[in-house]
């Protein structure tokens, strides 16, 4: 990704409401969600709503597609990961030890449900 491109990203999400719908387009997933039913989520007007989508699309971070007589808008992850890759691209070069603690993300992956870990307890014989 070139700086021009991080920066026009960056602005994108500079902003209240648009950070708000691409968070939610990111939680959807890649099937994405129709322009209602983004504007319903979040209690948006749809000229407000379209002129945000605009702003994102043109900075590359989401997509449109026509199913119908509906517009559905998902977020581009492959947009997201090159300017997250782009952001973390030169991540603790100064401090290249392997114990630096900087291990930044190099895909966004769907977040697995947390699985509950039983502990057994172990029973302290008297002596």
């Amino acid at each position: 990704m070139k700086a021009k491109n991080a920066v026009t990203a960056l602005a994108a999400l500079a902003q209240h409401t648009r950070l708000a719908v691409y968070r939610l387009l990111v939680q959807q997933g890649p099937s994405g969600m129709a322009a209602g039913e983004i504007a319903a989520a979040l209690g948006l007007p749809p000229a407000t709503l379209s002129f945000h989508l605009k702003e994102l699309a043109h900075a590359g971070l989401v997509r449109a597609r026509q199913d119908g007589r509906f517009v559905f808008y998902s977020a581009d992850f492959a947009a997201m990961n090159a300017l997250l890759g782009y952001l973390s691209e030169n991540c603790c070069a100064a401090d290249a030890g392997p114990d630096t603690g900087c291990k930044p993300a190099a895909v966004c992956a769907p977040a697995k449900p947390a699985r509950r870990v039983r502990k057994r307890r172990r029973t302290l014989q008297a002596a």
